[in-house]
């Protein structure tokens, strides 16, 4: 599969690694900053945190040379979702790196769109209702949805259910090696895509994890050939 793009080399993704960390301290700046600006006092301040949390392709490990990360901003419940779209637009807007802004407010899942360094950033965004968002947050606890906003929730679901898979096939290295080929197939068939009506990557990574609990000691050449099996009975 290496011929056509489907492995980064270490470099890009030590460069992703390095975009990410510096997205994640723009996060905790902003709302600290905010914090500031709402008048919280200083020992609130010193400690309301916030998080980005990767989830689609790029936290399943199976990212293509290239793509673009999804991503999702938690912030805690003095941060309004307006402050997002404004104020945390704004301080993207300065930042020299960051290329091609632009929000999609009205989207079924609100997200912010830019280039970072390179690296295309879709960032959606969650607010809990919490006082402070820590570096060990669990988004997988359902007492976090309690009293969100459907939109919060939407947001947070990507990030879990990806979260959800990678907890339940049996061997990761199998798992992502034989997703990555279907992957490919869907692509090169030109059936890879949810806006379209076709299955998008979730759906493909759901249905090999299915396919992956149904043969548990399966090298990743014999999973790709058992997943159309599973997929044509399914």
């Amino acid at each position: 599969m290496k011929p056509f793009g489907v492995f980064e080399d270490e470099e890009e993704l030590n460069h992703r690694m390095v975009v990410l960390g510096k997205l994640n301290n723009l996060v905790k700046e902003w709302i600290s900053d905010l914090g500031q600006s709402k008048n919280l006092p200083p020992s609130a301040i010193a400690n309301v945190g916030g998080k980005i949390f990767t989830f689609g392709s790029y936290r399943l490990g199976v990212h293509t040379k290239g793509a673009d990360i999804d991503a999702v901003c938690v912030a805690p419940r003095h941060v309004e979702r307006s402050d997002f779209f404004q104020s945390f637009f704004e301080k993207l807007k300065h930042q020299e790196e960051i290329k091609n802004l632009r929000a999609v407010e009205d989207a079924y899942v609100p997200v912010v769109k830019f280039e970072f360094d390179g690296i295309e950033i879709d960032l959606v965004f969650a607010r809990l209702s919490m006082p402070t968002i820590s570096d060990n947050l669990d988004l997988g606890d359902d007492s976090r949805l309690k009293s969100l906003d459907i939109r919060c929730i939407r947001s947070l679901n990507g990030c879990r259910v990806t979260d959800q898979i990678l907890r339940l096939v049996p061997n990761l290295e199998n798992f992502r090696l034989a997703l990555r080929a279907i992957k490919l197939w869907a692509k090169r068939r030109g059936i890879y895509s949810n806006m379209l009506g076709f299955l998008g990557g979730v759906s493909w990574a759901m249905l090999v994890a299915r396919t992956c609990q149904l043969y548990p000691n399966a090298l990743a050449s014999t999973l790709v050939n058992k997943f159309f099996l599973v997929f044509s009975k399914w």
